[in-house]
């Protein structure tokens, strides 16, 4: 079984198809907001300093991914290299691996 761990009102559950569940209309664009300085995280130089600053480093193993990991745990997020290819399930990955800290809009 695939999908993303979704964190919403509570409770966590696996969403087998976020994109579709989780849209709230056709066309509507997903972003990714930094909670702390409600900022929006429009490339990976933005993300990537905001993951440093919570203790994430970069993990260099599949040229074809951008991955981070953070030491204290098992936790790995892999995103695709392209940030155009950076869509809402990658995005609540990052929310569920840090709470409090990110979460999805629509724009």
């Amino acid at each position: 079984m695939s999908g993303v761990w979704v964190f919403k009102n509570g409770v966590v559950r696996l969403v087998e198809n976020p994109g579709a569940e989780l849209s709230s209309g056709i066309g509507r664009r997903k972003v990714l907001v930094h909670t702390p300085t409600n900022e929006v995280i429009t490339s990976y130089a933005d993300l990537e300093r905001k993951l440093s600053s919570l203790g994430w480093e970069r993990y260099y193993d599949d040229p074809e991914l951008l991955q981070f990991h953070k030491r204290s745990t098992v936790d790995l997020i892999s995103l695709p290299k392209d940030f155009n290819k950076f869509k809402s399930m990658h995005m609540f990955d990052i929310v569920v691996k840090n709470r409090n800290i990110f979460e999805v809009r629509d724009m």
